[in-house]
């Protein structure tokens, strides 16, 4: 356990690292990057409150939540920052493009947390029956639909 903690120490800021330096051949300056990574402290404060939350214990299959937490949130960013880019070539002011990339992208960007949770909703449930587990996953994938379709 000790050893897999001392190589994730290790794997999970390369991984940030790895993280930011595709940003950045994406983006192509450090701003951009920087603004699209900016989401990771907030991810990290919303994954360690869940911990707590939860009661889980950070163990090796948490830092590799975590990780999991980082790309999705950074995807996030990415896709929120590139609309934006593409919204503000077009002639739009900055706080109307601001405006148009949140009302556009808020659905698509909650639809895509809503299933990384669901995808990892059986660790918590854990303790929980699998019939329980099971129907509470069920709930969610009903509602995501009938969201999807409002």
């Amino acid at each position: 356990m000790q050893d897999a903690i001392k190589r994730l120490s290790i794997l999970v800021p390369v991984s940030i690292g790895m993280i930011l330096l595709l940003l950045y051949g994406m983006f192509g300056t450090m701003r951009n990057t920087l603004l699209a990574a900016s989401v990771i402290p907030m991810a990290v404060v919303g994954g360690i409150f869940t911990l707590v939350l939860t009661g889980t214990p950070f163990s090796v299959s948490a830092a590799i939540g975590f990780v999991a937490l980082f790309g999705i949130s950074v995807m996030n960013g990415v896709i929120f920052l590139s609309y934006f880019r593409r919204v503000n070539a077009f002639g739009l002011e900055r706080r109307a493009a601001i405006i148009q990339t949140g009302t556009t992208l808020l659905r698509p960007v909650v639809m895509t947390c809503v299933a990384a949770c669901v995808g990892l909703l059986p660790r918590p449930c854990r303790l929980a029956s699998a019939r329980r587990c099971s129907a509470l996953s069920r709930w969610w994938w009903s509602a995501a639909f009938f969201w999807r379709r409002s």
